[in-house]
């Protein structure tokens, strides 16, 4: 159905099985993937905020931060190209490690994937935790982004091919979920280190980026690997068991069928990356790389990374800065487990388009107080009761992403694309999402300091605009199988004509075209 750009879906075919204790285990297990993410996101932001780590690695900046500096503009305070670079370098490692990760993860296995990513993210951590220059430090960020590239690779997948079709949507923002856990545990450990004698309380923050690494990687080694990717690589009997095993009961025929398709299908396409070019997979290509990019360009990780440097700029001490960031973490949690109950229950689009008018309103909010305070010039403050209210906007604009952009990001590249072009496909998202956050990353301090308060309304614009494309051109993809999502495709308005009858499974054949 056409009208208003959406179709209404009464979910697709429902297969034999319960939800059962192990896949529910499984499941969480490999969700703690998103620790090793989301506490690399809040911690970066609390380290370059610490004056003991200004001073032994940026001290021009620390000068500016001083007390009694001459530098009264409080926008241009941590403008520096080789901070932002701290922050940055990892993502860029993390590009990179995608594509390699898409091939160990069609490969290997989604597990293997895992595995090397906690490894080598592990490696990142005590880097960075016993560095003594600047090259240590961005080589071990580097490491973090290799680690980071993996993750991000293999998790949502995995856990979008072990999930049962009516619950994917809530065991998928597991991964996002541990990502705010990750952001909240490291905003609580910088409050914590900024207090520590003898000025080394940043690289404990650093160093205990290695325990989440350790969770993932001691983790992958006693998960099973799914049956797509089992069946992927041969093993037909092993996968039809563990397909047995995760549903509960042995009547598995219709869905390990279906997978069967989608694997013949799959090996019939030597090529994956040439094949997503292909008008037949358009509608899957262009959502894994505007969804990601509009992930990041909603301004979020303006908070995830700098919160605590924002908050200082905005006049904020030290420590309510970094209590701020607490704050606005505990927000990012609760607002998580909102979208866990509600994803499955209304879907993705309600809580795109509600979470689309959320932010943009609260972001308008932000930036019209900042520019009130601090106009043009970067000069002035914030009353008590003022920065309490610039607070209260800001957890209200982390509460929307955390329930709709945060998790859907990771959620619908994760279940759109059919298994021959599904590592392709999550390798482009990933890749698409880590150019963008360190493009942000690296520009960021700079752009705050040459927009101004009207960085907060650039933002906002974008918002209006991938709300709008939402409402248009993503359908509702809630409890479908994952190997039927064509269906919904084929279904829609305007990516219909994109999708051939065959490359429908689980259609009725008589509905079917044959050559």
């Amino acid at each position: 159905m056409a009208g208003g750009g959406f179709v209404q879906q009464d979910g697709g075919r429902n297969y034999a099985g319960r939800v059962t204790t192990f896949v529910l285990v499984t499941c969480i297990i490999a969700a703690t993937g998103g620790l090793i993410f989301g506490y690399d996101l809040g911690i970066s932001g609390g380290v370059t905020g610490m004056p003991p780590f200004l001073r032994k690695f940026f001290p021009a900046v620390y000068k500016k931060t001083e007390k009694g500096s001459a530098d009264k503009n409080q926008y241009c305070k941590y403008d520096n190209h080789l901070l932002t670079l701290f922050t940055s370098s990892l993502y860029l490692a993390a590009l990179v490690a995608s594509f390699f990760a898409s091939v160990t993860t069609r490969v290997f296995g989604r597990k293997i994937s895992m595995c090397f990513g906690g490894l080598v993210f592990l490696i990142g951590a005590l880097l960075n935790g016993f560095a003594v220059n600047i090259a240590m430090l961005i080589i071990g960020r580097l490491l973090l982004g290799v680690g980071v590239g993996f993750a991000n690779q293999s998790v949502p997948v995995y856990l979008s091919e072990m999930a049962p079709a009516k619950i994917r949507g809530a065991l998928n923002i597991g991964f996002q979920m541990a990502i705010t856990i990750g952001i909240l545990v490291a905003n609580l450990v910088n409050y914590g280190t900024s207090k520590m004698d003898g000025g080394n309380g940043w690289r404990v923050s650093l160093g205990l980026a290695s325990v989440p690494a350790i969770i993932m990687t001691l983790g992958s080694i006693f998960l099973p690997d799914t049956p797509n990717s089992i069946l992927e690589r041969g093993h037909a009997e092993k996968a039809r068991t563990m397909l047995q095993k995760i549903r509960g009961t042995d009547d598995v025929n219709e869905e390990f069928q279906d997978l069967v398709d989608a694997t013949e299908a799959a090996k019939r396409v030597e090529h994956p990356w040439r094949n997503i070019l292909q008008p037949r997979y358009r509608p899957q290509l262009v959502m894994c790389i505007l969804i990601p990019f509009f992930q990041q360009i909603t301004g979020i990780n303006v908070i995830m990374f700098y919160a605590p440097v924002l908050f200082m700029t905005l006049g904020f001490g030290q420590n309510a800065s970094l209590m701020s960031a607490v704050i606005s973490g505990v927000v990012n949690v609760l607002a998580t487990i909102v979208s866990i109950y509600s994803v499955d229950k209304f879907g993705r689009r309600a809580l795109f388009l509600e979470g689309g008018v959320q932010m943009t309103l609260a972001q308008i909010a932000v930036g019209t107080m900042i520019g009130l305070r601090f106009g043009v010039s970067g000069v002035g403050s914030f009353s008590d009761a003022e920065a309490n209210l610039l607070l209260f906007f800001i957890c209200l604009y982390v509460a929307a992403f955390a329930w709709s952009w945060g998790p859907l990001g990771w959620l619908i590249p994760s279940e759109i694309c059919p298994l021959e072009i599904r590592s392709a496909g999550q390798a482009i998202n990933v890749s698409v999402n880590m150019l963008l956050t360190f493009i942000i990353a690296q520009s960021f301090l700079s752009l705050l300091c040459h927009l101004k308060f009207g960085l907060f309304y650039f933002f906002a614009g974008f918002v209006v605009i991938m709300t709008v494309f939402i409402y248009f051109f993503l359908p509702e993809t809630k409890n479908i199988p994952i190997e039927e999502i064509n269906r919904v495709w084929k279904a829609h308005w305007f990516w219909g004509k994109y999708i051939p009858d065959d490359a429908v499974i689980g259609a009725d054949p008589k509905n079917k075209t044959t050559a």
